[in-house]
């Protein structure tokens, strides 16, 4: 290689190391918020359900700023280069869309679609090419879901709250129906997955106690 051949492989470097540092700033400010927005969060399984609401309320400013962080993110990244730099914040983005999906399944017993996901991150369609959220980043995110409320189902019941387990039976039932239906491919999704018949069968335990003890009554159409 000549001399300016060197040159400008060198200065190729720099802008990715550059880069790499700009992307990395980004991403330790996105886990500062999800990381608070986590352990507010985990406040859920000690709250009596006069509370609830106001824990959510104080998650929701949290989740909106994580749209501070995606703008700059898909400003700093070039054309057609989101696959390559995707990685250096995927777990970050899952942490962040798991906090959204489970203050909506708490706010509206509903789940978040991913293009609702999308939108309270405020990551917009025509940055497509340089700042996404993958199909698989979402599915990650629901099954995370999925774990924290088997915590919640045997949490609640602690709490005197006996009808939560009946509701979150009747979701998570719901939403693995729905994962069934899907092509899997990625062996660590799937994998995930896979485990997600361990939180089921907690759940149905805690169901079963509840019905059993008479402590609340399961709807006829969720009965086995």
């Amino acid at each position: 290689m000549d001399g300016p051949e060197l040159d400008r492989i060198n200065a190729l470097l720099d802008r990715d190391v550059d880069l790499r540092e700009k992307i990395k700033e980004q991403v330790n400010e996105l886990d500062k918020k999800t990381r608070t927005m986590v352990g507010v969060l985990n406040k859920i399984h000690s709250t009596p359900p006069e509370g609830m609401s106001a824990l959510l309320d104080s998650v929701r400013p949290l989740l909106l700023s994580c749209q501070d962080v995606t703008s700059v993110l898909a400003g700093l990244i070039p054309e057609n280069q989101f696959w390559r730099w995707k990685d250096m914040w995927s777990n970050s983005i899952r942490t962040a869309v798991f906090s959204a999906a489970l203050v909506e399944y708490l706010s509206n017993r509903t789940l978040l679609s991913l293009a609702q996901a999308a939108g309270i991150l405020g990551i917009k369609a025509e940055w497509n090419d340089r700042m996404s959220l993958p199909v698989e980043d979402y599915l990650h995110s629901l099954i995370s879901l999925v774990n924290e409320l088997s915590r919640l189902a045997v949490n609640a019941v602690t709490l005197g709250n006996f009808e939560e387990p009946i509701k979150i039976s009747i979701f998570v039932k719901e939403l693995f129906a729905g994962f069934s239906m899907l092509n899997l491919k990625n062996d660590t999704l799937r994998r995930r997955f896979d485990s997600l018949k361990y939180d089921i069968k907690k759940i149905e335990e805690v169901v079963y106690d509840v019905s059993l003890r008479k402590l609340a009554e399961i709807p006829s159409s969720h009965r086995k």
